[in-house]
């Protein structure tokens, strides 16, 4: 099975590199400059897991990108999947496999509509992983859980095979038979931690510490629950149990990854994450006055993209010459 892998950042080079390190015939689709550095220093994972060196991993750019591949993972940033959705077109063919391995759900719908929806599964990833300054792929834990599916839950062919690839590169993989219903879960979970983390600008622990802070938390879960359950996709019991559980844990140090892209002043999945979770909320008739917990956090998130826009906008106005 051909395989490429859409960029060879934290998440599509641990992936890719586990892939590639057990054999897998896996390529690897970057810009110039990752490609120079994986061909100069090759793709370097830290692990507790195993730390590995693949040198000179196969690569290609998308200007030279002609040939069809069994399977596309996918793991870029929602804002830059328009982008990419151009750049991976002609490795797509009739028998391609498209695995998104993005937080939300929409997503499916850009990806439907642009490859069809019978080539693109439903997956999800759970890693803690960062690429630092000298482009080592940095494994922070020893979670790297990959689930995934055919959509309308049968147990395809093409599933079996792609889950054979990750089991030979001893990635804890598992094919779910209900994976949209498992993406909306994690989708539930995320938008409750960016919305409350990002919005008090602060981990759990110090909200819950603070006044009607657990009900803030518990509010926004709520909130998101109401939209998973309009839409056809109630949480499982078990879910909310260890759910609840994680967000009012006393004294936790846990924040969403988009607080951390706040900090330090990088692009935010804003509208995918917690915008879309809102639309669907209005869409669903739950939203009527704009005032929601959601609603507000929405706008912190906006607010803060605008602030950033006009500061790069003076930072290239001021490069420029008298």
């Amino acid at each position: 099975m051909r395989i490429l892998v859409i960029g060879a950042g934290a998440i599509g080079g641990y992936f890719g590199g586990r892939l590639l390190q057990a054999g897998q015939d896996v390529t690897f689709l970057v810009r110039a400059r990752r490609a120079l550095q994986l061909e100069r220093s090759g793709l370097r994972i830290q692990s507790p897991l195993g730390h590995i060196t693949l040198h000179d991993p196969a690569t290609v750019q998308a200007e030279h990108l002609h040939t069809h591949f069994d399977l596309v993972v996918l793991s870029c940033k929602a804002y830059d999947l328009d982008g990419v959705i151009r750049d991976m077109a002609p490795a797509v063919g009739p028998q391609t496999a498209i695995l998104p391995l993005l937080n939300g759900m929409r997503h499916l719908d850009a990806l439907d509509a642009a490859f069809g929806r019978q080539r693109v599964l439903g997956g999800q990833c759970m890693i803690a992983a960062t690429l630092d300054a000298d482009g080592v792929i940095v494994h922070l834990n020893d979670t790297h859980h990959l689930v995934f599916g055919e959509r309308g839950g049968e147990r395809s062919e093409r599933v079996e095979r792609i889950a054979q690839a990750f089991a030979s590169a001893q990635v804890d993989v598992r094919a779910s038979s209900q994976i949209i219903h498992e993406m909306w879960e994690k989708w539930v979970f995320l938008t409750t931690l960016a919305a409350s983390t990002c919005l008090m600008r602060a981990p759990i622990g110090a909200i819950l510490a603070a006044p009607s802070g657990r009900a803030l938390i518990e509010g926004l879960l709520e909130t998101c629950l109401g939209v998973s359950q309009a839409a056809g996709h109630a949480p499982r019991a078990a879910f909310l149990e260890r759910t609840h559980a994680i967000l009012t844990t006393q004294g936790s140090t846990l924040t969403a990854s988009m607080l951390r892209d706040i900090e330090n002043g990088s692009r935010i999945e804003a509208d995918h994450i917690v915008g879309d979770m809102l639309q669907r909320r209005v869409e669903a008739g739950l939203e009527s006055t704009g005032t929601s917990a959601l609603c507000v956090a929405y706008t912190h998130l906006k607010a803060y993209e605008a602030r950033r826009a006009a500061a790069a906008g003076q930072a290239a106005d001021g490069a420029l010459p008298a």
